[in-house]
């Protein structure tokens, strides 16, 4: 427990790679399993894809909540391990399993009691209502494992140990990709469940990598121990964890409420449109998902370094992040560009959704390296406890900007491809924000280091 973290000695590019690679490597894994999920449910109908597309904001509000709660979780114990305060580190990580049961019982009930609601308030094509309801009845009932395997990994990235966080993630990613042709379509002797069947791969695969971090957690993790004997929540650490937490958990959750408008506007054009936006999501998660897991690398990094008070650690960590996000993002834009009906190709796309997709994906990878460097910045609020300036940004980015643009433009034109500008219009407000918002952190906090 005393000996020092690798955190603060190694070389931070090597320990950026070495924590990075391996997050880098099981998102695009599960970037892989969302494509493939889609993939599979395009084979049943367009009008089932249509209803994934439509369950996705759904979805990602339970990742919001999840991974912001995360976020703030993985800050408050880098920060107590950097000042070497381990009694701070046990009941961090205790008051974490509270607040995230908490949130899957929630959830619980919300699918129990609201899904047929929220979905016939979007459509009246009774197809993509009881696939819907189905298939997401079932992956919130069933989230107790998206939830506690989102604990386990962000203890395991608190203190370094990404490559077991590439282990868990990996078992439930390749679990959920076996599973699914075999739940779907009846194969090998199992009864062919169609949408029900997908979203049971989905929750199986969560509850597989959930069980493998706390395992991991238990007999790797010993700088975080694990244990709830004689638990009672600590108002104090639950405050710093929200503090941290709750504006990642809003900027991420903005992120459902702007797909869920941005569906209802093209839904005026076309339930073939919002196919294709759910189809972008997909394909735009196998790009942005090794960014997310780099800067989950750099997240407790920048955090380790900042209770250890050492500001040129931080800053090369900080330099190195964006340069990678950035260059990522714009080799995303070029194979956008390049393989537009090939990668649309994989959702057994119509001659429709081709003619709406092509340019759709070309126009929207516009903006990638722009969201590249303000991916980057907004790691850097996260990690120093400025999250309130990531949910600023993308509240401004997603709400104020994108879907008034998107309503206006579709309104004016009555042209759905020239809807799509709306995401690079949103993206220059987001770097003019960002680039305000880490000049101040750089002169409030990372100077005075």
């Amino acid at each position: 427990m005393n000996k020092e973290n690798k955190m603060g000695v190694m070389p931070v590019g090597r320990l950026l790679l070495s924590m990075s690679l391996p997050m880098m490597a099981s998102m695009l894994v599960m970037a892989l399993y969302n494509i493939v999920d889609s993939m599979f449910v395009a084979r049943i109908s367009e009008n089932a894809l249509t209803a994934l597309s439509m369950a996705f904001p759904v979805q990602n509000l339970m990742v919001a909540i999840s991974a912001g709660l995360g976020v703030g979780l993985n800050a408050v114990v880098s920060r107590a391990l950097g000042a070497k305060d381990h009694e701070a580190v046990r009941r961090s990580a205790a008051n974490g399993v509270f607040l995230l049961l908490i949130c899957t019982a929630a959830f619980m009930l919300v699918g129990v009691c609201c899904t047929r609601i929220y979905f016939q308030a979007q459509t009246d094509i009774a197809e993509i209502v009881e696939s819907g309801v189905t298939y997401t009845t079932i992956v919130t009932v069933g989230s107790v494992g998206l939830f506690m395997g989102i604990f386990f990994e962000r203890l395991l990235q608190s203190t370094g140990k990404t490559v077991y966080t590439m282990i868990s993630q990996l078992v439930g990613s390749v679990i959920n990709i076996v599973l699914d042709p075999i739940l779907i379509f009846g194969l090998l002797g199992f009864p062919k469940m169609g949408v029900a069947g997908a979203a049971l791969a989905t929750i199986l695969g969560q509850w597989a990598g959930a069980a493998t971090g706390c395992y991991l957690c238990l007999r790797k993790n010993p700088e975080v121990p694990l244990s709830m004997k004689g638990f009672r929540p600590h108002r104090e650490t639950i405050g710093r964890i929200l503090r941290i937490g709750v504006p990642s958990v809003i900027m991420q959750s903005i992120g459902s409420v702007m797909t869920f408008l941005m569906n209802q506007i093209l839904i005026a054009f076309s339930s073939t449109a919002v196919a294709v936006f759910g189809v972008y999501f997909k394909l735009q998660s196998f790009v942005f998902m090794p960014v997310f897991g780099m800067n989950n690398g750099t997240v407790p990094i920048v955090a380790y370094n900042y209770g250890a008070r050492r500001a040129d650690r931080m800053m090369q960590a900080i330099r190195y992040s964006i340069a990678a996000a950035m260059v990522i993002l714009s080799c995303g834009m070029v194979i956008f560009h390049t393989a537009t009906v090939p990668l649309l190709s994989i959702f057994d796309a119509s001659e429709e959704m081709i003619r709406i997709g092509v340019p759709a994906l070309r126009i929207i990878s516009l903006s990638f390296p722009v969201a590249g460097f303000c991916i980057g910045c907004g790691t850097v609020f996260q990690a120093l406890g400025y999250s309130i300036y990531s949910m600023i940004n993308s509240l401004v980015r997603q709400l104020v900007v994108l879907i008034p643009c998107a309503f206006a433009i579709g309104r004016i034109t009555g042209d759905v491809t020239l809807v799509w500008y709306s995401f690079v219009i949103a993206e220059v407000f987001s770097l003019a924000l960002s680039v305000m918002f880490l000049r101040r952190i750089y002169l409030r906090v990372i100077k005075n280091v």
